[in-house]
């Protein structure tokens, strides 16, 4: 297991979409992913196999701003946790998640959270993550101009 460098922006876009209909999407990302790991927003960790990457993780950092009972201003959401199909149920995910919050507890960070795949749930839930029903969204269009 090693972490993310810039150079792994196109893997990390990969991950993040992995299906070939998303292919337009996965450059935009890259370069995003390419500036946060740069900038120290964004951690990730991959793990190898005869040289291919077969599993990754990662996690955005947010600067969110303290809150009550909770002074630290950052959060954190897991992303881009993904294990090549052949690699699938072998326990490679857990310590790619493991390492993601591990590095966010050695940088203080206490409040996490994640979107969940059905087939990730039980690991998630294994890990302390509890489900929310108190999440919300809204997607907002762009103001027109009059």
């Amino acid at each position: 297991m090693r972490p993310v460098t810039p150079a792994d922006a196109a893997t990390v876009a990969a991950h993040r979409y992995p299906d070939e209909r998303d292919t337009p999407e996965r450059a935009v990302y890259a370069a995003w992913v390419a500036d946060a790991i740069q900038d120290g927003v964004y951690l990730g960790f991959l793990l190898e196999s005869g040289g291919e990457v077969i599993a990754g993780a990662g996690v955005t950092l947010l600067h969110w701003g303290p809150t009550r009972g909770d002074p630290q201003p950052w959060r954190a959401r897991v992303v881009n946790v993904w294990t090549h199909p052949d690699w699938r149920r072998a326990g490679h995910a857990r310590p790619l998640v493991m390492a993601c919050l591990n590095a966010l507890r050695e940088r203080g960070i206490t409040r996490v959270s994640l979107g969940s795949s059905d087939m990730a749930r039980p690991l998630y839930g294994a890990l302390g993550f509890a489900a929310s029903p108190h999440e919300m969204n809204l997607i907002l269009r762009a103001a027109q101009a009059e």
